[in-house]
């Protein structure tokens, strides 16, 4: 693989903390909740398709420390103060699922960030996005922003077919919806597929089973230089965000 033009390009960004506004709610799927945000996001800028920004969220215990929650930015529109989260809402319901499954048109909603960027070049023969459901708003994030006709295989982990979400994108995308009471099916899908040797894997999801997805590439044979992998959160500990790589 050619190192020269696939290197990410890092980029940081002056830390800013924002009071922001629900303006619209839209329940995407049984379990997954898009809020729109407004308010004042002069300077905001979000390079990469899975930055995150910090949600603050009022202590549930009562105290004085807010609760933070690392969130990918769905869509942005400076021009227009608008920002897009989605929450994956599970159960037992934490501080965010809690905040979002009650926040009202008009809510106060702090963030700060991103503080930064990374940025992955165009300059793969095909790029390969394998995630659970807190992962699927970085993967429609970059379906629809990738260059036409730009290779795209999406292997996207959900409860059941009521969790499937609709993507508009310009990428030559396929995109497989596999269910978790098939748990095996991932690997199977990703034993069944055959990639360049120049493919990007992007990987995120629970810690641990994303540590077995990245075990699983490794042993296929694919370069370990070409594969990311985020636990975005980790069984037993609310609030665990780790970087696998």
């Amino acid at each position: 693989m050619a190192e020269d033009n696939r290197t990410p390009l890092r980029v940081r960004f002056d830390l800013r903390r924002r009071e922001l506004r629900v303006a619209e709610r839209i329940r995407l799927t049984p379990h997954m909740l898009r809020l729109v945000l407004s308010g004042d996001l002069e300077g905001f800028q979000s390079l990469g398709f899975d930055d995150h920004v910090k949600l603050l969220f009022p202590d549930p215990q009562g105290g004085d420390t807010p609760v933070m929650r690392d969130y990918t930015p769905r869509a942005f529109d400076v021009s227009k103060g608008l920002l897009t989260l989605d929450f994956a809402l599970h159960e037992p319901a934490g501080p965010a699922t809690q905040w979002a499954l009650q926040a009202q048109i008009g809510e106060i909603l702090h963030i700060g960030g991103p503080r930064g960027s990374q940025v992955w070049p165009d300059a793969f023969a095909h790029y390969l996005l394998i995630g659970d459901e807190t992962a699927l708003p970085a993967i429609g994030r970059r379906l629809e922003t990738a260059p036409a006709g730009q290779p795209i295989t999406v292997l996207a982990v959900v409860e059941n077919a009521a969790e499937r979400q609709t993507w508009i994108t310009q990428a030559k995308a396929d995109i497989r919806w596999l269910y978790r009471a098939q748990a095996d099916d991932v690997l199977i899908a990703i034993n069944a597929l055959t990639l360049p040797e120049d493919a990007l894997v992007w990987v995120a999801g629970e810690a641990h089973w994303a540590k077995m997805v990245r075990s699983h590439l490794h042993d296929k044979g694919l370069n370990p230089k070409g594969i990311k992998a985020s636990g975005y959160w980790l069984k037993g500990e609310p609030g665990a965000h780790q970087a696998l790589d």
